[in-house]
């Protein structure tokens, strides 16, 4: 009788970045560990790379010091969950994670094109488990700002989700005297150039 194939092992936060340590993960690989698994991040395109930087712009301008604005870091959420979003704005100040990574945040956003169902489904996933009280995609395609809000950790998911229109301005819930304008985040209205 033929064995069944055993599962691949799931990875630990730990295990994740001794990776690093070992060699086998160099520091400027592009993965994330999104449960348990170690999963290769495309090559960022050119719009994908500017509505990060626009965005983080964007939202670390109207936070201020209120709170701490991170790019494409990692973040830690469980216990085998390390995803680097696109951006995150975590309590604190900078100065607060030169020695660790954050554990969570007041608000994340995911620059979607080609990620848009990871986005929509594992990292959303990810986040509610974590409590992150507001997660957003950012939605090139569609050219639309998508917003789930009321996390459920134990069900893994957001009980509140809607898309904003670009006229809309969003108050964060966990920062409610900031107010993002949803078309300074979003692309120009032309997004068939800017698909790839």
């Amino acid at each position: 009788m033929a064995q069944a194939p055993q599962p691949e092992p799931l990875f630990t936060t730990e295990r994740y970045f001794a990776l690093v340590d070992e060699g086998v993960l160099q520091p400027d690989d592009r993965v994330e560990l999104l449960e348990g698994v170690v999963v290769a991040m495309a090559p960022q395109n050119p719009p994908h790379a500017g509505f990060v930087a626009l965005a983080a712009r964007q939202i670390g301008r109207l936070v201020g010091d209120r709170a701490a604005i991170r790019s494409q870091s990692s973040l830690l959420v469980g216990r085998r969950s390390v995803p680097e979003p696109d951006v995150a704005v975590v309590p604190g100040t900078e100065a607060d994670y030169l020695r660790h990574h954050p554990d969570t945040a007041l608000l994340v956003v995911e620059v979607a094109d080609t990620s848009l169902p990871q986005d929509r489904l594992t990292k959303a996933a990810i986040y509610a488990s974590a409590g992150i009280p507001e997660y957003w995609i950012v939605n090139v395609r569609d050219r639309a700002l998508e917003i789930l809000r009321e996390p459920d950790p134990r069900l893994r998911l957001y009980a509140n989700r809607r898309t904003a229109t670009p006229d809309e301005i969003v108050t964060l819930v966990a920062l409610p005297d900031v107010h993002v304008p949803v078309a300074s985040i979003l692309p120009p209205a032309e997004p068939d150039e800017l698909a790839d």
